[in-house]
């Protein structure tokens, strides 16, 4: 099954479900910049419940910006608010320290683009998870094609549900450090799996992939 995907920011877990159950995912590179969706922004979970972390854009000109083109605005020290705020929500997760080192420079390095930003976290998100699938940038726009799941706009902060064919998502519970007080909040970034599961996080992804019937054949476990 190949899938069609949106880029993303520290995405979801549903959106790396998909690409632990797919052979192939094409992430649109030609389409136009989308405000308010995880493009520019993810979710985590902190003391305080569920927090949404933004990165800045320059002024995008016109309706038709490609998000290609999308730079990222460094005007305000987004970054370490965004470190800080990971810093203290999974400080204490079990596996925070085993990962804070791969993901740190991201809040240090500077991109030019949002798209190069993203298209980084997300490659280096699937080899820490053990994600195998082959990723590739579409060439033009690219319609929904037959045999292809498009999920550009399916995977939205607005919505949880996946297309008809897709089924609706249904995301396999984990520990998380606040359950407790909040309860199991489903859907937030890969972080928050990753720090909380650790190498367990592809058998989340698989067994949240089961519950609406997709084959999560194309993964494989991470090396410990």
């Amino acid at each position: 099954m190949n899938i069609l995907l949106s880029t993303a920011y520290f995405a979801p877990v549903q959106y790396f479900c998909a690409l632990a159950s797919c052979s192939r995912a094409f992430v649109e590179a030609h389409e136009r910049y989308l405000k308010q969706t995880y493009r520019t922004r993810c979710r985590i979970l902190g003391a305080n419940g569920v927090l949404s972390l933004s990165v800045p854009v320059e002024k995008v000109h016109g309706e038709k910006m490609l998000i290609r083109d999308v730079r990222i605005d460094y005007t305000l020290p987004w970054q370490r608010v965004h470190w800080r705020s990971l810093v203290s929500a999974y400080s204490s997760s079990p596996f925070f320290l085993h990962y804070a080192d791969e993901v740190e420079p991201f809040f240090r390095q500077r991109e030019t683009f949002l798209f190069d930003l993203n298209m980084k976290i997300t490659s280096l998100m699937c080899e820490l998870v053990g994600i195998r699938s082959e990723m590739l940038l579409t060439n033009a726009y690219r319609r929904a094609e037959s045999g292809t799941l498009d999920l550009r706009e399916a995977i939205s902060p607005k919505k949880d549900a996946w297309p008809r064919e897709g089924g609706a998502f249904a995301a396999e519970k984990y520990y998380q450090v606040f359950s407790r007080k909040f309860g199991f909040v489903p859907n937030l970034s890969i972080l928050d799996l990753l720090f909380n599961e650790g190498t367990q996080a592809l058998t989340v992804l698989r067994s949240s992939a089961q519950h609406y019937g997709v084959e999560a054949a194309y993964v494989r476990r991470p090396s410990p």
